[in-house]
């Protein structure tokens, strides 16, 4: 298997990726529902590292620091980078880690960040999902003020939708073009529709075209 299917094949397994009827946070209700907290063993959790690493791989990005926002994106960016230096370490041994504390140490070093500095570095922000891109804003907040230069962000899911029933991009799209990076991920709904569309019910699979036409960008 491609390590896109493998993952989605692990997503199911582990209950990271289900589906039925989903009340999401923005109040749509969804016919499938991901949450990554579910990669919940040392199994799958190298599993996951080693999906995020090939995508990365697969990507090209050239960096320095892979950086994680606190607190979800902080074990992710740990077990890539080691990943990414046992699969790739010619071109990814070197690559440091780091993550911002969710309140300033003002004793020992003192600063926000841990791990490797971001300062003149070139920056790959890891994370789950994207929806509104509130955390991302966050992220750029962060290293700008680190003085770094973000070149990209890695996500597992690119949920392929609007922010607002208006909008004609979705959320990645605009992170996107607004910062002017690339945002790839692990895979999107494309790729659950394509690849696991032997695995769903014909009723399932109505759910998400009807879910697309309604929320994909106009």
């Amino acid at each position: 298997m491609s390590y896109q299917e493998q993952f989605l094949t692990t997503a199911l397994e582990s209950n990271a990726l289900k589906f039925g009827s989903f009340t999401l946070k923005s109040g749509r209700q969804s016919p499938y529902f991901f949450n990554l907290g579910f990669f919940n063993t040392g199994k799958l959790l190298s599993n996951l590292a080693s999906s995020y690493a090939r995508a990365i791989i697969d990507a090209g990005i050239k960096f320095d620091v892979l950086f994680g926002p606190a607190y979800k994106g902080i074990p992710l960016c740990a077990i890539t980078v080691a990943k990414l230096a046992e699969l790739d370490p010619e071109n990814y041994g070197s690559v440091g880690y780091a993550f911002n504390r969710k309140e300033k140490k003002d004793h020992g070093e003192g600063g926000s960040i841990v791990g490797s500095g971001l300062q003149g570095k070139r920056i790959l922000i890891i994370d789950d999902v994207m929806t509104a891109g509130t955390a991302i804003n966050e992220a750029f907040e962060i290293i700008a003020g680190e003085k770094g230069n973000v070149v990209g962000c890695i996500i597992a899911l690119d949920r392929q939708e609007t922010t607002t029933s208006t909008s004609n991009q979705s959320a990645t799209q605009a992170v996107s073009e607004r910062y002017g990076i690339p945002v790839i991920s692990i895979v999107s709904l494309t790729d659950i529709v394509s690849l696991l569309k032997h695995k769903l019910t014909e009723e399932e699979l109505a759910s998400i075209e009807k879910y697309r036409q309604e929320y994909a960008p106009k």
